[in-house]
Order: structure tokens, then C-alpha cells, then sequence
């Protein structure tokens, strides 16, 4: 039974998008181990607190993961 654990910084994807990630997370399981996988794929969507989530040692947060959103459109 596969399980897929996505951590997110919580805050940075509407329900939709969260939604949109945990189908087509099942969808791409199902295409590497059949159809018959698709009842038994489970998807955890887990949210980290804005702040909390750390890389190179700085913390990140909510507010930095929607500037680089915006400088990632208008490149």
C-alpha cells in the first residue's frame, strides 16, 4: 500500500491546489504500479507552521514561499 507524505509550508496552496496534488500524486502511482493501486494509494498532506521550515539555516515562511511564487511568474 503505497504512502506519500507531502509537507508544505502551511498557508502557500489553497484546498483546491492541495486536492489537485494528493489526485495527481495517486494518478502517477497508478501509472508506475497499475490501476489496481489506485484504492489502496494513500496521500498525507501535511502543513509545517510559517517559520518553522528552514533551509541553509533561515527560516522560511509563508510570506517568502509567495515572493519566490511571484518572482517565479514574472521570469
Amino acid at each position: 500500500m503505497p504512502l506519500i507524505t507531502v509537507k508544505l509550508i502551511e498557508g502557500v496552496f489553497t484546498e483546491g491546489q492541495k486536492k489537485q496534488m494528493a489526485s495527481q500524486l495517486t494518478d502517477a502511482m497508478v501509472a508506475i504500479e497499475g490501476e489496481s493501486m489506485r484504492q489502496v494509494t494513500w496521500v498525507v498532506i501535511e502543513e509545517v507552521k510559517s517559520g518553522q521550515w528552514a533551509i541553509g539555516g533561515q527560516p522560511l515562511t509563508t510570506a517568502d514561499v509567495h515572493a519566490l511564487q511571484k518572482s517565479r511568474v514574472a521570469a
